[in-house]
Parts: C-alpha cells; structure tokens; sequence
C-alpha cells in the first residue's frame, strides 16, 4: 500500500469520525438541562447515604465504584505497557552510554521559566495533595490531585534540570506508588466482599458531620490511594519519556 493510499484510508476514517461526533454533540441536552432520572434521584439520597458534600465523588468512588475501579486500570496498564517497551529498549544499549546520557548537561532554561516553576512548584504540590484528600467536602478527587500534585515534579524539571527531576521522583518509588494507588483501590472492594458486603460497599464509619475531612467513609480512602497512583502514573510517563529522549540524542537519533 502506497503512502498516497494509506492517507486517503485515513482521511476517509477520520472524516466518519467527525460526522459520528458532530451527530452525538447535537444530540446532547443543553447545559445544566439533563433530562434523565438518576440526577436528581442520587442528589436526594447521597448525602444522607454517604455524608459526602461532594456528590461527584460519591458517585464515583460508590455508586459507580466498579467503573472508576476500570479506569484506574486503564491508566495503570497503558504506563505499565509503556513503561516496559522504553525499558526493554534502553536495556538493549550499554549501561555506560546510559549513564553519560543522564549526566551530559543540558540546556538551561530560561529566568523566566526557572522563575515561574519555583513560584509555582509549592502550591501545585499542596493543592494537588488538598484535591486527593478532599474529595467528600466539595468537588475534587483523586484524578485532579493526582494530576496536578504530578505536575509539581514536572515543574521541578522545568525550573532545574533532570537528574534533580529524578532524585525526587526515584523509579523504584513511582513504580510502588503506583502499584499501591491502583491495588489499593482493588483492595477496598475485595475487603467488602471478604466481609460479606457487596464489593465497593461502603463499609467504614461515615463520621458524624457531613461534609468533614473524617466523613464519608471509604470515599475519602479511595480519593487517597487514586490520587497518589494518578501521579506516580504521570511521574512515570514523563520521567521515561524524558529519559528515552536523552538517549536518543546522545545516539544521535
């Protein structure tokens, strides 16, 4: 198949794509307008159910605790796919180029930027870590924390360089975060079912405020454990993205 093909096949495909979501985005609901049921049903019930204030992380993390459990899992598997593809490849170079690659200086970035990413690199950090650990007060929750506290290492890359990137986020302690993030998660359902609850049942105390840090039960625990295996998630990806390009460089590729 010629290249002149293969774009036409794609152009083609593409071009039914966006005649399919054009079709779906007119047939939405205006916004603030959903015309369904469950909406107003779960607003009824969730907070006197859950004692969460933040009614988006209840359905999340209970009344669809199964489906978010599935994509914790997608982004787990996608890093851990990707993960092992650029390891294997950097495996197969010497180890001494690797080692020149990740010490040979690089370009320093500009006032501005090292500016920016210091002022920044603080609240980033705190506000991720606020976002993960308030998801039953008020709209937020694991995967906004997750990736805004993984976006304070990125600006620590930004504003230093990647060795310093590396010290702070050390592989060996990314690929656990990340596994006890995702299996965490797993594991508060699978500790339902041991009990003889239905799995993602909410089975620890809901606190006596609704709306408090203490409330709500396993919501808050799940928040936790997905905003820290939402940000070593993207740790992950950027420190081996980062560490493939340098090779590639040293090689001359």
């Amino acid at each position: 198949m010629t290249p002149g093909q293969r774009r036409v096949i794609f152009l083609v495909a593409m071009a039914g794509l966006a005649a399919f979501v054009i079709w779906g985005i007119t047939g939405l609901p205006g916004f603030g307008r959903y015309p369904g049921p469950y909406g107003p049903a779960i607003l009824k019930v969730a907070e006197g159910q859950t004692n969460a204030t933040g009614i988006v992380s209840a359905v999340n993390f209970e009344y669809r605790g199964i489906d978010t459990v599935g994509e914790e899992f997608i982004l787990f598997t996608a890093v851990v796919g990707m993960t092992v593809v650029l390891r294997k490849l950097r495996g197969e170079r010497q180890r001494p180029a690797i080692e020149e690659a990740r010490e040979r200086a690089q370009p320093a970035g500009g006032t501005g930027v090292r500016a920016a990413a210091l002022a920044f690199t603080g609240p980033a950090a705190l506000i991720g870590w606020w976002l993960a650990t308030h998801a039953q007060t008020n709209p937020s929750g694991g995967f906004q924390g997750g990736v805004v506290l993984a976006t304070a290492f990125l600006l620590v890359y930004l504003g230093g360089e990647f060795l310093t990137f590396r010290r702070l986020s050390p592989v060996d302690i990314t690929d656990a975060a990340e596994a006890i993030g995702a299996g965490g998660f797993a594991a508060v359902g699978v500790t339902a079912i041991a009990a003889g609850l239905p799995y993602m049942d909410n089975y620890l105390p809901l606190g006596k405020v609704p709306g408090a840090v203490s409330s709500a039960g396993t919501i808050a625990l799940i928040s936790f454990l997905v905003g820290i295996g939402v940000a070593a998630a993207f740790v992950q990806i950027a420190g081996e993205l980062l560490e493939q390009t340098m090779l590639v460089r040293e090689g001359g590729g």
